[in-house]
């Protein structure tokens, strides 16, 4: 079979017949708990952590999926094995798991259909698409602060990874009303830096790394992961309030996320970052994660570009 396969509810089926009801609940309400990994060398990297998170967010949002830790964990196992002989050599799978809390009864009333009583459950991976991170892992992205704020923690446990996702949608849209490029980096309801919609954000001042408090951000697993190489650096590492002033001075900043692991950013609201570029604890970080993969990180992104293109 030349077509990825997918888990759903139960079935491994070709992507093409991997179909939501229209009255699912992550439809109807957008209640959805998810995780996304990627691998190396087709290899998922950090799954425990992912696992940990995953099941971390099922039980905030009360989704029971049937399923055993070990049992989701074999599934996602073989979906990669599977679908990573269907790829270039060059390139790396995004695994994403999904589970909402299955159909909505009140919506469910067609006469002749038959309603499931179960959680969806959905495993699928997709080729990272390396194009669209190959010109900002090089030259920094540009992230602009909204007037859309961050969604208090009072509403949705932080801790949680989860789908409901409009207010980055309205924030991303603001954002490229100013620049196509910019991404949102989200305040929340006190004026100080969160996040953006896919990534953790944090600067540099004075030699530490600096992240916004963990009060109203996701603990995310390629944050961690620098707060790992910063120790095995010797490079100090903080959390606390920041405000919009002192992401703008900051002499460096760069957003962490699962596909791309580290991006500079060079840019905040038009107003350049240190000297416009890419600083040099970036470029530290980067290095000691490359050397923990085993590959020129940057590099695969830019190269997995211009494959990508050629296949295009």
């Amino acid at each position: 079979m030349t077509e990825p396969l997918v888990y759903l509810n139960g079935r491994m089926l070709p992507a093409s017949r991997a179909h939501l009801k229209i009255y699912d609940a992550g439809v109807v309400l957008g209640a959805t708990v998810t995780e996304q990994v990627r691998t190396f060398d087709k290899r998922l990297y950090k799954f425990a952590e992912h696992q940990d998170r995953l099941w971390h967010s099922l039980r905030s949002a009360q989704i029971h999926i049937g399923l055993t830790r070990e049992e989701l964990s074999a599934l996602s196992e073989k979906l990669v094995e599977h679908n990573a002989r269907l790829i270039d050599r060059s390139a790396e799978l995004g695994l994403i798991q999904f589970a909402t809390p299955g159909e909505v009864g009140a919506f469910a009333g067609v006469p002749g259909s038959e309603m499931r009583t179960g959680p969806t459950v959905c495993i699928h991976t997709f080729p990272l698409p390396f194009e669209r991170w190959a010109r900002q892992i090089q030259a920094g992205a540009h992230l602009i602060t909204p007037s859309i704020r961050h969604v208090p923690p009072q509403c949705y446990d932080p801790t949680m990874k989860y789908r409901s996702r409009l207010h980055f949608y309205l924030a991303d849209k603001e954002a490229q009303e100013i620049d196509t490029d910019a991404v949102a980096l989200l305040l929340d309801l006190h004026g100080n830096v969160t996040e953006t919609a896919t990534a953790n954000f944090l600067i540099v001042e004075g030699g530490t790394i600096v992240s916004p408090s963990p009060a109203n951000i996701l603990p995310g697993i390629s944050r961690a992961t620098v707060i790992e190489l910063a120790r095995k650096l010797g490079i100090p590492f903080a959390e606390r309030d920041l405000r919009v002033a002192d992401a703008t001075s900051a002499v460096e900043a760069f957003t962490t996320s699962t596909p791309y692991c580290l991006m500079p950013v060079t840019k905040i609201n038009g107003v350049p970052i240190g000297n416009g570029k890419p600083g040099p604890i970036y470029g530290r970080l980067l290095e000691a994660w490359s050397q923990e993969v085993g590959v020129n990180i940057a590099e695969q992104i830019v190269e997995g570009a211009k494959q990508r293109s050629l296949g295009a």
